[in-house]
């Protein structure tokens, strides 16, 4: 199993240029857009943020308090 996680882990920094491409393509178009545009993006990268932080923070609760009763 640690062999297959090396793996994957090493293929994935072998080529970063498949998974850091949006990066580069969200700071060109927040540039052309401007100050109000980049304000705009960059909301619209929070707002699609919320759901997930927000389910895992949920399962952090509900795992930290069935860890803290089974202790007690």
């Amino acid at each position: 199993m640690k062999k297959l996680l090396a793996t994957i882990f090493l293929s994935v920094l072998a080529y970063p240029n498949l998974w850091a491409q949006g990066c580069s393509v969200c700071t060109q178009t927040a540039n052309q857009l401007g100050d109000k545009g980049a304000d705009g993006l960059n909301n619209g990268i929070i707002y699609l943020a919320l759901l997930p932080i927000t389910f895992i923070s949920v399962l952090g609760i509900i795992w930290y308090r069935n860890n803290r009763s089974a202790k007690s």
